[in-house]
């Protein structure tokens, strides 16, 4: 995916779950609206450069979104729209090696008590729900999920293990924000419950998959496989 009418500034700090204040390239500081509501505390930090879009909605009150950060030499996207879009062109294109061919994808459909990024079909009789996680936590280039407790998160696992029991595919997809890390864990120290969960699906057939991305300052696109570690 590609975003326009990009541009680097320089955090200050982040006042509230949505909104920051930062200093352009011209040294004027504004206040902008944040494309994630996790914490991001290794990644929004006063000095740090983040990069920003620019709006094309004149009526809006901020004018710029926050969509990723540097982390020494890394970027990391933080853009909490981006990942359905990832996956989705990634499916299309037949880029998921544990999804090829798909005859049907489409976004957005309820299941039990959830509803999951996405459904596809292959055949009359392979059908499924892929509930998709954007991961932007990482320590010693190990990636982690949650940044934060997630009790939605731990819901959508559950009702992962009901799809398969009534016979869907079921895919937890974790697109990791970054490029250069191999190994994905579950936050356990976070959200021991979800942790918990999330082996308990395995164990029960959902499908754990792990990819990162290629991040530029103005796209983000689907990169390789990352080792699940449970």
């Amino acid at each position: 995916m590609l975003y326009k009418n990009i541009t680097q500034a320089i955090f200050i700090d982040r006042p509230n779950r949505f909104t920051a204040n930062v200093r352009l390239q011209n040294g004027t500081v504004e206040t902008v609206h944040v494309k994630t509501t996790g914490r991001c505390g290794e990644l929004l930090l006063k000095g740090h450069k983040v990069i920003l879009e620019r709006s094309s909605n004149p009526s809006r009150k901020t004018k710029y979104s926050i969509i990723a950060a540097y982390k020494d030499k890394m970027l990391v996207n933080i853009d909490s729209t981006a990942p359905n879009k990832v996956v989705r062109e990634a499916l299309t294109a037949n880029k998921i090696d544990e999804l090829q061919d798909l005859s049907t994808i489409k976004m957005e459909k309820t299941f039990s008590r959830s509803r999951f990024d996405i459904y596809f079909e292959r055949a009359r009789d392979y059908k499924g729900f892929m509930e998709i996680k954007g991961v932007t936590l990482e320590k010693a280039s190990v990636s982690l999920f949650p940044d934060a407790p997630t009790q939605r998160g731990a819901k959508h696992l559950k009702d992962l293990i009901k799809a398969v029991e009534c016979g869907y595919v079921s895919v937890m997809f974790f697109l990791v924000m970054m490029e250069n890390v191999r190994i994905f864990k579950p936050n356990t120290i976070m959200d021991k419950a979800f942790s918990t969960m999330l082996k308990r699906a395995r164990e029960k057939g959902v499908s754990i998959l792990a990819y990162n991305c290629h991040v530029r300052e103005g796209s983000l696109s689907l990169a390789g496989k990352v080792k699940v570690i449970l």
